[in-house]
C-alpha cells in the first residue's frame, strides 16, 4: 500500500515536470496544474473515504477471504507498475550515478549579495519573509569557475572564457542590485564571450531595469542573449529585446550568426523553442564553421543540438531542481525528461551541455541550490 501511494505521487511528479517543459499558453499550464494537484489528493482521499475500513482489514488480516475493493487492485497496480519503471529511471540518472556527466575541475565561491549590496535587496513582504527561512539560499551566489572539456573544440579555442548567465527572473520582488552585482561579478572575471539564456523579466516593471543591469557588461567577442518562457509574460516580448539591445547586448533568438573567436570561425545559435522559434535546418548547413555554440532555454533541445551536430551547448530552465535532497539530488524540473539534466555538466556525442541553475526565479526558495554563475574555460575534450 505504501508502494502504491508513492506510485501514486510519484506519477503526477512525472506529469507535472513534463507539462511545464510545454510551450503552451501559461494560463493552460496554470489551470492544469492546479487540476492535478487536487487530484493528487482527491482521489486518494475518495478511496480512503469510500473503502478505507475494508482496505485495513485487507491489509491487517491473516484471513484469506478479505479481498480488496477491485477497482482500488486494479489502480494500485497501476501505481506500482509505472511507479516501478518511472523509479527505476529516475534512480538510474541521480547525480551520484554519473550516467552521461562530464568530469570538470570546479572552483566555487560563495557570496552573499544580500551583504555586498548598498541597499536592501527584497522589494516585497513576501520576498522579506523569504529571505528569512532558514537554509534559503536565494542571495547566496554561487560563482564556479569551471574547466568544461568539449570534444571537439579547435586547439586555437583552448582557455576561451565564456561566462554564461540564466534565468535572471526580473519579477518585481528583489531589487535590480541583486542582478547587477552578477554583472559586476561576471566583468571581474573578464571573459570573451558572454551568453543570457533567457528568462530575463517576468514583469513589466523590469523593462525598465534592463539597461541599468547589463549595459556595464561587454566582452571582446560579445554580450548574447536568448528568451525563455517567462519572457512571454510581459505583455510583448519583443520589448525585452530592444531593451537587451539598447543596452549593448546581441538577439540571438532563433538566429544563427557568425562570429570569429581567435583564429576560429564560430556559429552562435539561438534556440528558444518551445516558446519561441529556432533556426530552421537550411540556416543550420550554410558556411564552414570551426566550432558550434547554442544558446538554448532548455536543455529538452539536446537532441536538436545533437543532430546539427553542436558542440557546446549552454541552457537554464530547471533551476538545479530549485532543491536538492541529499544523495537523491533534484526532484522538481520543468523538462520533459525530468530532473535528468536539472543542472551541471553532460555529454552524448557530438555535443557537451552545461546546464546553469540560474540567477533567480518566481519561487523564492533555494535548498541546497544556491543561484550559479558560470563561468566556463574550454578545454579540448
Amino acid at each position: 500500500m505504501i508502494a502504491a501511494l508513492m506510485g501514486h505521487f510519484g506519477l503526477r511528479l512525472t506529469l507535472y515536470n513534463r507539462l511545464n517543459s510545454l510551450g503552451w499558453p501559461r494560463a493552460w499550464i496554470k489551470r492544469i496544474e492546479v487540476a492535478l494537484l487536487a487530484e493528487t489528493f482527491v482521489t486518494p482521499a475518495v478511496i480512503l473515504w469510500n473503502h478505507g475500513p475494508r482496505i485495513w482489514h485487507a491489509t491487517t488480516t491473516a484471513a484469506t477471504t478479505v479481498m480488496m475493493p477491485p477497482l482500488v487492485t486494479a489502480y494500485g497496480l497501476i501505481c506500482l507498475g509505472l511507479g516501478a519503471v518511472f523509479g527505476i529511471l529516475w534512480l538510474a540518472w541521480r547525480p551520484f550515478i554519473g550516467l552521461q556527466q562530464v568530469s570538470v575541475q570546479r572552483h566555487t565561491t560563495s557570496l552573499d549579495v544580500a551583504e555586498l549590496a548598498e541597499c536592501s535587496l527584497p522589494l516585497t513582504r513576501k520576498c522579506r519573509v523569504a529571505q528569512r527561512i532558514p537554509g534559503n539560499q536565494i542571495f547566496d551566489l554561487s560563482v564556479e569557475q569551471i574547466e568544461l572539456p568539449v570534444v571537439g573544440l579547435p586547439k586555437d579555442l583552448t582557455g576561451y572564457r565564456i561566462a554564461h548567465l540564466s534565468d535572471i527572473h526580473l519579477t518585481g520582488q528583489v531589487d535590480p542590485a541583486y542582478a547587477a552585482t552578477v554583472v559586476e561579478q561576471t566583468m571581474r572575471w573578464r571573459p570573451d564571450l558572454i551568453a543570457l539564456t533567457g528568462d530575463i523579466v517576468d514583469k513589466s516593471i523590469g523593462l525598465s531595469w534592463l539597461d541599468g543591469i547589463f549595459s556595464q557588461a561587454n566582452a571582446m567577442d560579445g554580450c548574447y542573449f536568448i528568451l525563455g518562457n517567462h519572457d512571454t509574460r510581459v505583455s510583448d516580448p519583443d520589448d525585452v529585446r530592444s531593451a537587451m539591445v539598447s543596452a549593448g547586448w546581441h538577439d540571438l533568438g532563433g538566429r544563427c550568426v557568425d562570429a570569429h573567436a581567435r583564429n576560429s570561425t564560430v556559429m552562435l545559435v539561438g534556440n528558444e523553442s518551445p516558446w519561441f522559434a529556432r533556426p530552421d535546418d537550411d540556416a543550420m548547413t550554410g558556411g564552414h564553421h570551426d566550432f558550434r555554440v547554442c544558446l538554448s532555454h532548455s536543455p529538452d533541445q539536446f537532441d536538436w543540438c545533437r543532430h546539427h551536430g553542436i558542440e557546446l551547448m549552454l541552457a537554464g530552465h530547471t533551476h538545479g531542481g530549485q532543491g536538492r535532497l541529499p544523495l537523491a539530488g533534484p526532484i522538481l524540473s520543468p523538462s520533459r525528461h525530468g530532473s535528468r539534466w536539472a543542472s551541471g555538466d553532460f555529454r552524448r556525442a557530438p555535443t557537451t551541455l552545461h546546464v546553469s541553475r540560474g540567477l533567480g526565479g518566481v519561487h523564492l526558495l533555494r535548498w541546497r541550490c544556491p543561484p550559479e554563475l558560470s563561468l566556463l574555460t574550454l578545454r579540448p575534450g
